[in-house]
């Protein structure tokens, strides 16, 4: 059953990208991590899950394809603002379409948005977290899932 909610998440990545004008989105297979072993990169979105799943799930992704992803998609400035609006945009979507598949009761919090180390999240450590790797163009990013089933 976790996995069909993972396997959401990856379809909306694809889709996410699929709306770039370069399409050519790669995803590394999911693979569980320990929560205490936090993935980030320069950029991080997150969304609270509550309802008959409860956790967060996160977009993370470097500096630089933000800014690829930001001119790819037609935004001329790519300030710090922008790269942290976008990553707020991708956790809101990808979580989003995660609610349409799953229904009402899968609800999301407004995301939250973080520049630098995220030293400071605590994900709950009696679970663990998938994530998907994320290749586009030559830089890498992940969407992180940590969801229990209530």
């Amino acid at each position: 059953m976790f996995e069909g909610v993972v396997k959401i998440f990856v379809d909306s990545v694809v889709n996410y990208f699929q709306s770039t004008s370069d399409k050519n989105v790669k995803l590394g297979s999911p693979y569980l991590i320990e929560n205490t072993d936090f993935t980030s990169f320069d950029f991080t979105g997150m969304i609270g899950i509550s309802g008959p799943y409860r956790g967060m799930v996160y977009f993370t992704a470097p500096k630089v394809l933000l800014t690829h992803l930001l001119l790819s998609l037609g935004e001329k400035e790519t300030s710090k603002e922008n790269m942290l609006d976008l990553v707020g945009e991708v956790a809101n979507t990808l979580s989003g379409n995660a609610r349409a598949e799953l229904g009402q009761d899968f609800m999301i919090s407004v995301p939250i948005m973080i520049e630098g180390s995220t030293s400071n999240i605590h994900l709950p450590t009696a679970l663990r977290s998938y994530v998907i790797p994320i290749y586009w163009k030559a830089y890498s990013a992940a969407v992180v899932v940590c969801l229990d089933n209530t």
